[in-house]
């Protein structure tokens, strides 16, 4: 693929992003190529490098904040007309609610996620001390020469620091795949905003 046919591609698939985004995007990764080739490599070994439209046009998205998008998407290409106004202004107490519902229920279900992994977590911290305290206090019972508290001890010390073992993979796996949703809710979320017809 050449630098022209790159470019348009790109430019199709960016469509919807604000407008300046998009420019300053296609100029900089013009400019990323022109100097591939000024290095001596030929237009197609330079967009090569560079990788797939559809992986530069997704880390341009992601990179974009949403609330850009938002405004972008609502902000009217024309001026409202008044029966329009009208129409927001009588609907308003039924449709602010309802999309205040719906982004509290949002936010909500996202919050007990992350309340979940933090539980998770704290279960963990509570196995290494636990396993900590068991095992400081079977010490203690050895130095007194108590030897069955010894053994309850250092065995729910060693108990507890073989669950914390699996239990921090677990934790672990978790989180990082909750945020590996996040983003993909984001990148979701932002899609929505972007227009699918393609420009020629």
């Amino acid at each position: 693929m050449n630098k022209k046919d790159f470019l348009t591609e790109l430019k199709n698939a960016l469509t919807g992003l604000p407008q300046d985004d998009v420019e300053e995007r296609l100029s900089f990764y013009g400019e990323m190529i022109d100097d591939r080739v000024e290095e001596g490599k030929s237009e197609e070994e330079a967009v090569a490098e560079i990788g797939s439209v559809d992986d530069v046009a997704a880390q341009i998205v992601a990179d974009i904040p949403l609330t850009r998008l938002v405004k972008e998407k609502i902000t009217p290409k024309r001026s409202l007309r008044a029966w329009e106004i009208v129409l927001i202004a009588v609907g308003f107490p039924l449709w602010f609610p309802l999309l205040a519902a719906a982004g509290v229920v949002a936010l909500a279900l996202y919050l007990v996620v992350w309340v979940l992994i933090v539980a998770l977590w704290a279960v963990e911290v509570s196995l290494w001390a636990g396993a900590l305290g068991g095992i400081v206090l079977a010490v203690i019972c050895a130095a007194q020469g108590q030897s069955l508290p010894l053994m309850a001890l250092l065995g729910a010390g060693l108990f507890c620091a073989g669950l914390s073992v699996f239990l921090f993979c677990g934790c672990k796996e978790a989180s990082k795949g909750i945020l590996h949703l996040t983003g993909k809710a984001a990148a979701r979320l932002k899609s929505r905003f972007l227009r699918k017809e393609c420009v020629k």
